[in-house]
C-alpha cells in the first residue's frame, strides 16, 4: 500500500496538472526517482483512461553522455527523444538527484551541447509548446541536505508544499495578474544597494497555479528588454550547471548585465557569456507559495518562496514575450521578507508589497495567512 501522500501527489499530477483524458498519450520521464512513485503515476494515468509510456533516466548516465558526447551523438539522442515527445499529449518530468553536484565537473561547452540540442529542441520547442506538461523534483536526502533539514522533516515540508489547494490559490492570483498588466514601471528596493527599475508595460502576466510546475505559486511576466537599470543583489543561493552560487549581484544598464559577481564569479560570467541574450532578462516573477519559506538550492521550490521575486537572465517565455532569445534561462531569487533583510516593491510609484507582505487590499489574498486560513 503506497504512502497516501504519494498517491495524493500523483493524483495532482495526473488529474489536475495534466488533466489526462481517455486515450490521451502521456510520457512519464523519471530521473533517479523511486519506482513506487512512477508506478503510482502509471496506475492513475490508466485509471484516467490515458496511455502512459515511461522513460527512466539517471544523472550518473547523463554525466557520462555529456563528458563523452559530441554534437552528432546529441543530435541522434534529440531525434529519438523528439520522435516520442511529438507523439504524446501530456508530459510529467519527475526529477530526482542523489548528488546535486553530479554535473559540476562537466565542462561548460559540453553542457552547452546538450542544452543546444536535446533541451532546446525536445523540451523548449516540442514539449513546452505542444504538450500539457508538469515538472517536479523528488525529495531525495540530497535535497534535505541542501535545505539543512532531516529527511523526515523535509519530506513533510515537501508534501505540504506540493499538494496544497492549487484551485484556491488560482482564484487569489487573478487580481495580481490584472494589476501587473496595468503596470508600466516596477521598482525593487532592498539591502546591500539593491535599487532596480524596469518596465513591464504591454507584456502579459501569467498565473502559475500547479498546471506546469509542482510546487507552484507565482505570477510571471517579462521586463521590457532594454528597460532595466540599477543594481540587484540576490540573497538565495542558486545551483546552476552543478555549481552553487551565493551573493549573486548584477548591475544593469539599459537592460544589459554590465557587471556580475558571485561566490563563483568566473563560472557566473561563463554562463552570461553563453550567447548574446544571456546578459538580458527574459522573466520577472513574484512568488507566494505559503509553504515555500526557505531557499534550498532547487529553483522549482525557491522561485515560489513566499515574499520573493525572481529576475531571470536569458530567454523569455512565449506566454510573456519580450523578444529576448537565449539558450540560458536562470531563475535567480531575491527574498524580501524581514528575516532576509526586507525590501519593497512598487508598481508605478504605488507600494504593493513591503517585507514580503502585500499591502494593497486586492492582493492581500495572496499573503500566507490568507492562503492557509
Amino acid at each position: 500500500m503506497p504512502d497516501p501522500r504519494i498517491t495524493r501527489l500523483a493524483d495532482v499530477l495526473i488529474n489536475y496538472s495534466c488533466a489526462v483524458k481517455p486515450e490521451e498519450k502521456i510520457l512519464i520521464e523519471a530521473i533517479d526517482v523511486p519506482h513506487f512513485f512512477t508506478s503510482e503515476c502509471v496506475r492513475l494515468a490508466r485509471e484516467a483512461g490515458g496511455l502512459p509510456i515511461v522513460k527512466l533516466e539517471s544523472n550518473e548516465i547523463k554525466r557520462a553522455q555529456m563528458m563523452h558526447g559530441s554534437r552528432a551523438s546529441w543530435e541522434f539522442v534529440e531525434a529519438c527523444e523528439n520522435h516520442v515527445m511529438k507523439q504524446v499529449d501530456c508530459y510529467i518530468g519527475a526529477r530526482g538527484s542523489f548528488n546535486v553536484s553530479e554535473l559540476s565537473d562537466v565542462p561548460g561547452d559540453k553542457q552547452a551541447l546538450y542544452e543546444n540540442t536535446v533541451w532546446k529542441n525536445v523540451h523548449i520547442v516540442s514539449r513546452v509548446k505542444h504538450t500539457r506538461w508538469v515538472v517536479l523534483r523528488w525529495p531525495h536526502p540530497s535535497m534535505a541536505q541542501m535545505a539543512e533539514m532531516s529527511t523526515p522533516a523535509f519530506e513533510d515540508y515537501y508534501f505540504n508544499v506540493c499538494t496544497l489547494d492549487y484551485a484556491r490559490m488560482a482564484k487569489a492570483m487573478i487580481p495580481l495578474k490584472v494589476r501587473m498588466e496595468q503596470t508600466d514601471r516596477v521598482r525593487l528596493l532592498g539591502p546591500r544597494d539593491t535599487d532596480l527599475t524596469f518596465s513591464i508595460k504591454g507584456i502579459p502576466a501569467v498565473p502559475c497555479d500547479g498546471k506546469l510546475n509542482i510546487p507552484d505559486g507565482e505570477v510571471f511576466t517579462a521586463p521590457v528588454r532594454e528597460s532595466i537599470n540599477g543594481v540587484i543583489q540576490y540573497n538565495a543561493p542558486s545551483l546552476y550547471r552543478g555549481t552553487t552560487h551565493t551573493d549573486v549581484r548584477f548591475e544593469f544598464k539599459n537592460g544589459k548585465i554590465v557587471n556580475a559577481t558571485s561566490s563563483s564569479t568566473q563560472k557566473l560570467n561563463e554562463v552570461l557569456d553563453a550567447d548574446a541574450g544571456a546578459r538580458y532578462c527574459g522573466e520577472f516573477a513574484i512568488g507566494f507559495n505559503p509553504y515555500c519559506t526557505r531557499p534550498m538550492k532547487d529553483i522549482l521550490f525557491d522561485e515560489k518562496i513566499a515574499g520573493s521575486i525572481h529576475l531571470t537572465p536569458g530567454a523569455c517565455y512565449d506566454d510573456a514575450p519580450n523578444g529576448n532569445k537565449s539558450d540560458i534561462h536562470w531563475d535567480l531569487v531575491l527574498i524580501q521578507r524581514p528575516e532576509y533583510g526586507g525590501g519593497e516593491m512598487y508598481f508605478d510609484d504605488t507600494l504593493v508589497r513591503k517585507d514580503g507582505e502585500f499591502v494593497v487590499d486586492d492582493l492581500k489574498g495572496l499573503n500566507p495567512a490568507s492562503l492557509t486560513a
